[in-house]
C-alpha cells in the first residue's frame, strides 16, 4: 500500500516525500481505524484524508464548518483532475439534490458538507446510497464543549455513523488539548483510542511579547525591521482600515481585510499579498484559513485574541516553509481590561437572546413551527438597523442561539453565478428549432460550458456576453428568460452571510436557553482569557514551552529563539548551570533578604562572572528585588 500512496502523492500533489507523520496517519486510516490526527497550522491535514480516499473505491465525505476553505479545496481538487463538490449554504434545494445524485451516481471522489446539512431528510436520503470510503471531520475541536470554537451541529456527526457502520472516521484539528482531544474521540464513537499528535512547537517560529503603550508606532518598527510579507491581526473591521492607512502613510505597502468587504476586494487583497504586490494585510480573524502562503515571515497581533488556542492558530500562519518567521504581540494593559469586558459582552441577559430570536422571526416573516433546514440572506447590521439593536450584543446573543442549537450562522462566501440545463439534451435540440430566437445563444452556453445537464456549472456573463456579441445586461436578461421558461435554471451571483434555522422557529415563551451550560460556557470563557493573560504577561519563562504546554506538552526544551530566551541566552550560561544557579538564589532569598556581594559569595564555587549575570537577568526578569541599599530578596512571580 506504501509504494501506491507514494505515487498517488507524486502524481496529483507532485510532492515526493510526505511530511512528518502524514503516512503513519494514512495507513491507519488505511487499515480502517478510527483516527485523530493533530498537526499544528500548516502540517498538511488535507493529505491525510485527500490521499487514502483516493486509493479506495467509493467516495470520501469531509465535514467542514469552513465554507470559504471548503470552495477552495473543492477547486484546487478538480484542477488536478479529481471531481469534488460541495453543499454548502446559498446553494438551492434543487441544486443540492442534484449535487447528491452525483455523488450516489456519478463519479465524484470528495463531498464536501457543513455539519448543520448532515441531519437533513435530502441527505440522509442520499447517504445510504453512496458508497463511502472515509468520513473525514476537519476542524474536529467544533465537537467538544471543551473546546474554543464549540458548534453543536458537530454533535450530530455520530449519528451519520450509524449509516455508515464501516467506514472509518479521520478527525482533525491543530488546536486540542488533552481534554478536547478525549473529548473528540468519545463524541464520534470512535471504537478505541487512536491519535496521532504532532509536536506543537513550531523550532523555527520565534515569539515575541512587547509591553508597548504606542503599539502603532511599535508595529511601524517592527514591519521596519523585518523583511518580507506579513499579516496584522485586529479586533474591528474599522481597525482595519485606520491600521492599513497609517502604515500606507508610513510608506509601508497595505491593505485592510475583513468580511464586510465585497468578494471581489477580499479575492484582489488576497491575490495581491499572494503575489507579493502588498506586503502586508491588516485583517480580523476572517483572513487566513486555509490560505497556502508559506513564505510569511511575521504574524503580528496589535489586539489580543480571547484565547491560546486562536493566538497558536493565528500566529502559526507564520514561516509554514519552516524558514525564520516570527509571532508578534503587542500587549499593554488595556488588552486586559478589554478581554475582561468582552467576557462580559458575550453573554447578556436571557431576556436579550429571547428579544433577539422574536426579531429574527420576524424579519424573516418566518411562521411559527417553520423553517427548519431552512437558509436565509443576513446581513447583520442591517437587521440591528431594523430594530434599532445594538450590534456587539446582537452578535452575542446570536452566537448563543446557535450554542442552543437553533440556528447557524456563516460569514460570506463568493458564490459564482451558475447554470444547469433541465431539459434533455435531445428535447432542447427541438426548443431550440422552434425557439430560433433563442438558439445561437444557447449554443453559446454548449459551446462554452461542459457538464451543464448533468450538474450545476459556473458561468461568467461577461465572457458569454462577449461570445454572444451583446452587452452583459442583454446575456443576463436572456439567462433569466431562460430560467422562467424552465429551459434552464440560472442562479446569479451573491455574496451574503446566511442564517439557517437548525430548529423550526419556537414561540417566543417556548424558547428554552440552558442557562447552566451558559454558566459553564462563561466560566470555560474567563479560564481562557486566564490562559492567555499568563501568556502575555509572563517574563519569566520560553514562550514556546508555555504553549505548547498548554496543549499537554511538558518535556519540551527551551525554543532559544523567543523573546525570554534571547535574553537568557546573552548570559551565556548553559540551561543546567543556569537552573541550578536560580534555585541556588532561590532557596537562599526565601530565608532572608541577603547583600549583593554576600549572594555572589554564597554561590562559588560558581564563577563571580556567571554569578552576576544570574542575578542580573533574575532582577530584569522581576523574580528577584532589591529590597534596601545592597540587599535582594526574592520575589514570588506574578500569576
Amino acid at each position: 500500500m506504501s509504494s501506491q500512496i507514494q505515487q498517488i502523492l507524486t502524481r496529483y500533489w507532485g510532492h515526493h516525500a510526505f511530511r512528518p507523520m502524514q503516512e503513519e496517519i494514512i495507513e491507519s486510516v488505511l487499515a480502517g481505524n478510527d483516527t485523530l490526527a493533530l498537526l499544528p497550522t500548516g502540517g498538511g491535514k488535507s493529505v491525510c484524508f485527500q490521499v487514502p480516499a483516493m486509493a479506495k473505491d467509493g467516495i470520501c465525505i469531509v465535514i467542514s464548518p469552513l465554507i470559504a476553505l471548503m470552495k477552495d479545496q473543492v477547486q484546487n481538487l478538480r484542477k488536478k483532475g479529481i471531481p469534488a463538490t460541495s453543499i454548502i449554504s446559498g446553494m438551492s434545494r434543487n441544486e443540492i439534490d442534484i449535487a447528491l445524485d452525483n455523488c450516489v451516481y456519478g463519479k465524484e471522489k470528495f463531498l464536501y458538507i457543513s455539519p448543520e446539512r448532515l441531519t437533513s431528510d435530502i441527505f440522509l436520503e442520499r447517504v445510504k446510497l453512496m458508497k463511502v470510503n472515509l468520513l473525514a471531520v476537519d476542524e474536529a475541536h467544533c465537537i467538544s464543549q471543551w473546546g474554543y470554537d464549540f458548534r453543536p451541529s458537530y454533535l450530530q456527526i455520530a449519528d451519520i455513523r450509524a449509516h455508515l457502520p464501516n467506514v472509518p472516521v479521520l478527525a482533525l484539528t491543530a488546536t486540542a488539548t488533552k481534554n478536547v482531544e478525549n473529548d473528540i474521540q468519545k463524541r464520534l464513537n470512535f471504537k478505541k483510542e487512536n491519535v496521532f499528535r504532532k509536536s506543537f512547537e513550531r523550532k523555527n517560529l520565534s515569539y515575541v511579547v512587547l509591553y508597548e503603550e504606542d503599539k502603532l508606532n511599535r508595529l511601524r518598527k517592527v514591519a521596519t525591521n523585518l523583511k518580507g510579507t506579513g499579516v496584522v491581526y485586529v479586533r474591528t473591521r474599522k481597525r482595519t482600515k485606520d491600521i492599513a492607512e497609517f502604515l500606507q502613510r508610513n510608506s509601508i505597502s497595505a491593505e485592510a481585510y475583513h468580511a464586510g468587504l465585497t468578494a471581489a476586494d477580499r479575492s484582489r487583497i488576497q491575490d495581491n499579498w499572494m503575489k507579493e504586490k502588498t506586503r502586508i494585510v491588516v485583517a480580523t480573524n476572517a483572513f487566513g484559513m486555509g490560505i497556502d502562503k508559506g513564505n510569511v515571515r511575521f504574524v503580528v497581533h496589535v489586539d489580543s485574541p480571547d484565547s491560546l488556542e486562536a493566538y497558536y492558530q493565528e500566529a502559526g500562519r507564520a514561516g509554514r516553509d519552516e524558514e525564520k518567521a516570527y509571532a508578534v504581540l503587542l500587549y499593554n494593559q488595556n488588552d486586559r481590561e478589554e478581554l475582561e469586558r468582552r467576557i462580559d459582552l458575550s453573554f447578556p441577559e436571557m431576556s436579550r437572546v429571547k428579544h433577539v430570536y422574536q426579531a429574527l422571526g420576524n424579519y424573516f416573516q418566518l411562521p411559527v413551527g417553520s423553517g427548519k433546514g431552512v437558509s436565509f440572506d443576513f446581513d447583520l447590521h442591517r437587521f440591528c438597523s431594523t430594530y434599532n439593536l445594538p450590534a456587539a450584543e446582537t452578535f452575542s446573543c446570536l452566537k448563543i442561539l446557535e450554542l442552543q442549537g437553533l440556528i447557524s450562522t456563516s460569514d460570506s462566501a463568493f458564490m459564482q453565478s451558475r447554470i444547469h440545463f433541465t431539459i434533455r439534451a435531445n428535447d432542447l435540440y427541438e426548443y431550440q428549432v422552434k425557439n430560433p430566437k433563442f438558439d445561437h445563444f444557447i449554443k453559446v452556453l454548449l459551446r462554452l460550458y461542459e457538464g451543464v445537464f448533468d450538474e450545476y456549472v459556473q458561468i461568467n456573463e461577461n465572457e458569454i456576453a462577449l461570445r454572444a456579441t451583446m452587452s452583459k445586461d442583454e446575456a443576463v436578461r436572456l439567462l433569466t428568460q431562460l430560467n422562467h421558461l424552465k429551459v434552464l435554471t440560472y442562479q446569479p451571483q451573491s455574496d451574503v452571510p446566511q442564517l439557517t434555522y437548525t430548529s423550526g422557529r419556537l414561540e417566543q415563551s417556548n424558547l428554552y436557553i440552558d442557562r447552566e451550560n451558559l454558566a459553564m460556557r462563561k466560566e470555560m470563557a474567563i479560564e481562557q482569557v486566564k490562559s492567555f493573560l499568563h501568556y502575555s504577561e509572563t517574563k519569566n519563562r520560553c514562550r514556546s514551552q508555555m504553549l505548547v504546554a498548554y496543549f499537554g506538552e511538558t518535556d519540551t526544551e527551551r525554543c532559544g529563539v523567543c523573546d525570554y530566551c534571547l535574553e537568557r541566552n546573552k548570559t551565556g550560561i548553559s540551561d543546567m548551570e543556569f537552573d541550578q544557579t536560580k534555585l541556588r538564589v532561590k532557596n537562599l532569598l526565601v530565608k532572608k533578604p541577603i547583600e549583593l556581594h554576600e549572594l555572589v559569595v554564597q554561590l562559588r564555587p560558581l564563577a563571580e562572572e556567571k554569578s552576576i549575570k544570574v542575578i542580573e537577568w533574575l532582577l530584569d526578569n522581576e523574580e528577584i528585588q532589591y529590597v534596601e541599599g545592597n540587599t535582594l530578596g526574592w520575589k514570588e512571580a506574578k500569576n
